[in-house]
């Protein structure tokens, strides 16, 4: 064995060379789809109106046509596209952390 070889095992080994280069290739796609992720939710949760009727809300309750039918608006797919993300979001969260823990690259 020659010095340049032992050298080249010392600052990197060959059998954790790939396995490091594709955990942080895995690492980084992680991130930047928990990034899209997150501000796809932002920007439904922005979207969506406040809940709250106002000055409305103390007269009593007047039911509407759009009352009665809030669960097939645009806000009700706006809240369900904003639950999507929020549960892709912590599926990958989840992942990432898994990833994480050095007996799964070794």
């Amino acid at each position: 064995m020659n010095v340049k070889s032992l050298i080249e095992n010392l600052l990197v080994p060959a059998s954790t060379a790939p396995l490091y280069e594709t955990y942080r290739i895995v690492s980084i796609v992680l991130i930047v789809l928990m990034g899209v992720a997150a501000l796809a939710a932002i920007i439904l949760v922005m979207l969506q109106p406040g809940n709250s009727q106002g000055i409305d809300a103390l007269g009593g309750s007047s039911e509407t046509f759009y009352g009665k039918n809030k669960g097939r608006s645009t806000e009700a797919k706006l809240k369900l596209a904003t639950y999507i993300c929020l549960g892709i979001l912590g599926v990958f969260a989840v992942i990432f952390f898994v990833l994480q823990f050095e007996g799964i690259w070794t």
